[in-house]
């Protein structure tokens, strides 16, 4: 029998702490908890754990810390709780390692979501992606072939280099800074990121001002959508 995915809660708040592990048990996980960054530390030492999802603000140590100290030395997915105001930990949080992030309060089929396709990431992790399929969109790595309803779209090469770093981390929000450094190896103002963005969107998006696949986290970064 497949064991079920071990998710390791880490919040000092009892009643998120409860709601979680009811929540996510009754979809077939595994929940462990831990209320201190210390004690987080220690169970990752100790045993398994597919998913962290740690919140930010605990009594013990900053929830960076935390991060710092898991990707020292693991890749499990974490998934980040922050305050709605808190932009600035959010950008730290995931330029340090962390995958994704949920603002409080937040819906339970929401982090569901997130929690799969951050494993759905980490698997792709282990292999180069070869394509996005979604909808009327196809983008082929392989081939650098990129087709909305099957005709193919010609991106200059800041554009295409663009999507296919969307591509490769398909779901997962991307900040400003990491696409700036991984598109322009130069520092670079955000600014031409944006323009971009906006012209990858006139070509790829059936309504531009609505976007369907390149999404806007507000302060930020990016996240190309992945389907369900």
């Amino acid at each position: 029998m497949t064991e079920p995915v071990s998710v390791l809660v880490v919040d000092d708040e009892p009643p998120i702490r409860r709601f979680l592990r009811t929540s996510l048990s009754a979809q077939g996980y595994r929940v462990v908890e831990s209320e201190t960054g210390g004690e987080a530390l220690e169970r990752l030492r100790n045993s398994r754990a597919d998913v962290v999802v740690l919140d930010l603000g605990l009594p013990d140590m900053d929830g960076i810390e935390v991060i710092k100290a898991i990707r020292h030395n693991s890749s499990v997915p974490i998934i980040v709780l922050s305050s709605r105001n808190d932009e600035k930990g959010k950008v730290q949080a995931l330029d340090l390692g962390a995958d994704d992030y949920l603002t409080k309060p937040f819906g339970m089929e929401e982090l569901i979501a997130r929690i799969r396709t951050a494993l759905r990431h980490r698997f792709q992790q282990l292999g180069e992606r070869a394509a996005y399929r979604n909808g009327i969109l196809c983008v082929d790595l392989v081939r650098r072939l990129v087709r909305v309803n099957n005709e193919e779209i010609k991106l200059s090469r800041k554009e295409y280099a663009i999507l296919a770093l969307l591509v490769a981390h398909a779901g997962k929000v991307l900040t400003h800074q990491f696409m700036l450094r991984e598109a322009w190896n130069t520092p670079t103002d955000v600014q031409y990121l944006r323009i971009y963005i906006k012209q990858l969107r006139q070509k790829i998006e059936p309504d531009p001002q609505e976007p369907r696949y390149i999404l806007t986290e507000t302060g930020v970064g990016y996240r190309l959508h992945e389907p369900g």
